[in-house]
């Protein structure tokens, strides 16, 4: 399944390993964005690797989007 991920970390050090945890599974597309391949089993590790990573309590947020063929096919890179 392809997935969209945006994030919003304060912390420098947390905000880091949620990037390189997501380098890992997928492609950065823009700042605090990434596109990413995976499986069903892939996604409940990202997750909760995602989740350790994080202070909700200090407004940290990660959002992850489901990104159907549909939606992939209407995909429009602009410069």
């Amino acid at each position: 399944m392809r997935l969209a991920i945006a994030y919003d970390v304060s912390d420098d050090t947390n905000r880091r390993r949620v990037y390189r945890t997501l380098e890992r599974y997928g492609a950065w597309r823009q700042y605090s964005v990434f596109e990413i391949d995976v499986t069903k089993a892939e996604r409940v590790e990202l997750e909760d690797e995602l989740e350790s990573h994080i202070e909700p309590a200090d407004g940290d947020r990660v959002r992850i989007y489901r990104l159907c063929q549909s939606c992939q096919d209407n995909t429009t890179d602009i410069g």
